[in-house]
């Protein structure tokens, strides 16, 4: 890196989400890979690892507590969008109530201005638990939005730049 040349953070709005069944095996999974992202979300959040320290308080050593890993917990996901004429969010919600829903794995990859991408997380057996439908009020002309939230068994982070890198290490 020459004198003077500087690297800014990466900016927060361009990301895609692709979401894929968790059942489906890698060869599947290359022919999604050649499909759009899902819905084109305008926000996501709950990308979000904790890790809570386990204490033990040693005999005779009153003056420290001992810390020690323990389970990672994760946030669940939410991710909003604009109201489109496809219900595909709903009825993955719905179908789960219906008895015969099909967990998501995904990949949330964020990107530089060109396009590229920059770093990806993946998430494993996606469960969506809350669909939130848009407010609607004649008074406000603004975007009907629609927000899933996921819960998942695990969410690991790549510097994948590809899509099918990413969802491939899923497996």
């Amino acid at each position: 890196m020459a004198v003077g040349d500087r690297i800014d953070p990466v900016k927060g709005y361009n990301f895609t989400i692709s979401l894929v069944d968790s059942a489906s095996t890698a060869a599947t999974i290359q022919l999604t890979v050649g499909l759009p992202p899902q819905g084109g979300f305008s926000e996501c959040s709950g990308i979000e690892l904790t890790m809570q320290p386990e204490e033990y308080r040693e005999g005779g050593n009153n003056g420290t507590v001992l810390k020690f890993p323990s389970r990672a917990a994760w946030t669940n996901l939410r991710l909003k969008r604009g109201v489109v004429t496809a219900p595909d969010l709903w009825q993955w919600h719905s179908d789960f109530l219906d008895g015969h829903g099909k967990r998501r794995d995904g990949v949330i990859t964020l990107m530089d201005d060109l396009g590229n991408g920059i770093r990806s997380w993946r998430f494993t057996r996606g469960l969506p638990v809350k669909w939130t439908g848009p407010s609607l009020n004649a008074m406000h002309a603004q975007i009907a939005v629609e927000e899933i939230e996921i819960a998942h068994e695990g969410l690991r982070q790549s510097g994948s730049s590809s899509l099918f890198g990413a969802i491939g290490s899923l497996f």
